[in-house]
């Protein structure tokens, strides 16, 4: 009988080449919040893979990126401690954009890994496959990859070839999470992900990054549905009249939103309060970024 096999894979890469589709396609549910902006995982997401025969333990890392506050430090600190805890590390690529900045910093901070490393070559449904090849060639020398895998997260093409590929380089282990649990995060952090997910979309440019938010409460009632009480917090007053929209359109929407993927999350009707608040240079403030949950001593 094979030994049942488990470890920690981190995902590294630029910000916005799709480390959380990737995760969430894994899964097969969200569990990391996906924008069009870069830089949106702020926290280490951890999403649990339970197969027959192994355990993966998923950790999607914020982008990688020269900070700009407090918050962006952290980040970083987050996405480098990251590193030192995996038994493999897949280093993300987007096949439509040439080798950057970024790219070269992540594998210079990768040559002195001594754990594999994976090259994926994300987004092949979107180049021709000679293309691809011509990719993989571009990236060979620059680092000696334990193995190139091309997938597509948004497709799922070669998603299952990578899990196996990643499964082979597992040490045999214990099972860490029961085998229905995708993540290691509380409900309620995974709800505030979902309401900072919708506020970023339907912000579009306006607020990029100046976001965050807190689930006040989460209490489950009588009747089964989850009344769910979060504040979004902004850094200026013009920003909160955006996210607040005219008449409170646009409040709304993120709560109609935010609503049906915590249905999906939780498997019940919720009732969605949402407030909107003022918390001027949020990101330059250690305590409160602490405040809303994002904390070092968790990592």
């Amino acid at each position: 009988m094979t030994a049942f096999k488990s470890g920690f894979v981190a995902i590294i890469g630029r910000p916005n080449v799709g480390k959380s589709t990737f995760m969430n396609r894994v899964l097969g549910q969200k569990v990391a919040i996906m924008s069009d902006k870069a830089q949106t995982t702020r926290n280490k997401v951890q999403g649990v893979l339970t197969t027959d025969d192994a355990q993966i333990i998923f950790i999607d890392t914020p982008g990688i990126h020269k900070p700009k506050h407090v918050l962006g430090d952290y980040m970083m600190k987050v996405a480098k401690n990251t590193l030192r805890e995996v038994d493999a590390i897949l280093f993300m690529v987007n096949v439509e954009e040439s080798i950057g900045r970024g790219d070269e910093f992540i594998i210079e901070m990768l040559k002195n890994s001594k754990t594999p490393v994976f090259l994926v070559l994300n987004k092949i449904d979107l180049i021709h496959p000679d293309e691809l090849i011509t990719e993989i060639e571009k990236y060979k020398d620059l680092l000696p990859f334990a193995e190139i895998v091309p997938i597509s997260a948004l497709q799922g093409n070669n998603v299952d070839t990578l899990v196996e590929v990643i499964s082979g380089y597992l040490p045999p282990g214990p099972m860490y999470y029961p085998k229905d649990q995708i993540s290691d995060h509380p409900e309620h952090f995974i709800v505030a992900e979902l309401i900072r997910e919708k506020a970023l979309h339907l912000t579009s440019q306006e607020i990029p990054h100046a976001i965050g938010v807190n689930v006040e409460k989460m209490l489950r009632q009588d009747d089964d549905k989850v009344h769910v009480e979060a504040t979004i917090y902004v850094e200026r007053d013009s920003q909160k009249g955006i996210v607040i929209g005219k008449q409170g359109k646009m409040l709304k929407e993120i709560g109609i939103r935010a609503r049906q993927d915590i249905e999906r999350l939780l498997g019940s009707k919720v009732y969605l309060e949402l407030w909107v608040k003022v918390q001027k240079d949020w990101r330059n403030k250690p305590n409160f970024i602490r405040q809303i949950g994002y904390r070092e001593d968790e990592y």
